[in-house]
């Protein structure tokens, strides 16, 4: 009786280390593909019929982006949207562009965590603790040409363009569609809005102030 209560024990614990991350692709690769009829579903995409995939399927250019915007910012993505060649393969990146004093704002990525390094210009970098140890920490650092910095999955952060020049980094993500939140578009500017009320409790300040936030990022996003 004591060796079956063992097997069954090794066999649950077993179970919960398998379930624990994504298995391994049993293909070399799944083209992503926008037919519902003829392909495969794999990973929220389908796949594409590997007789007809192409090198342009894992190919893509990256042109500098435009930060001709009020954050002084641009954030070019590459996942699985973009370059179909990666679905399945749990990697992407983004070319993040700033102008002198750009800002990329406060966000989190819930699927992925992400690995920056500088190419041209210096950043002020960071991100903020969950409240586990009931405080919310900020690690932050400046970055220079070749510097290299790890942003946890799921956590809050931002990159601040401190110089008085350009500045150009490559965010690696370990998800190929990590998805991003960021903070005070979501806050203030989601569909349906959030209720005036639950903003000003929660942020314990004036209607008003709720108010003129919502202004500021409702219209950006609708």
């Amino acid at each position: 009786m004591k060796a079956i209560y063992f097997v069954v024990g090794f066999l649950a614990l077993a179970s919960s280390i398998a379930s624990a991350y994504d298995p391994s692709p049993l293909q070399d690769f799944c083209v992503a593909l926008n037919d519902t009829q003829n392909a495969v579903f794999v990973n929220g995409k389908f796949c594409k019929d590997p007789k007809l995939v192409v090198a342009e399927d894992f190919f893509k250019h990256v042109d500098p982006g435009n930060v001709a915007n009020k954050l002084g910012s641009k954030v070019t993505p590459v996942s699985v949207n973009e370059l179909p060649g990666l679905n399945t393969l749990g990697i992407s990146l983004a070319r993040i562009d700033f102008g002198p004093k750009g800002l990329n704002p406060p966000h989190t990525h819930p699927r992925g965590t992400e690995i920056l390094i500088v190419i041209e210009g210096t950043l002020l970098v960071g991100f903020v603790t969950s409240n586990q140890n009931n405080t919310n920490q900020l690690f932050t650092k400046v970055l220079n040409k070749g510097d290299v910095f790890v942003f946890p999955i799921g956590l809050i952060h931002f990159q601040f363009n401190i110089g008085y020049g350009n500045a150009v980094a490559i965010a690696a993500l370990s998800s190929q569609n990590a998805g991003v939140i960021t903070i005070a578009n979501a806050v203030f500017g989601s569909t349906p809005p959030i209720s005036p009320e639950v903003l000003t409790k929660a942020f314990q300040v004036d209607k008003n102030v709720i108010n003129y936030l919502e202004k500021q990022f409702w219209y950006d996003n609708n």
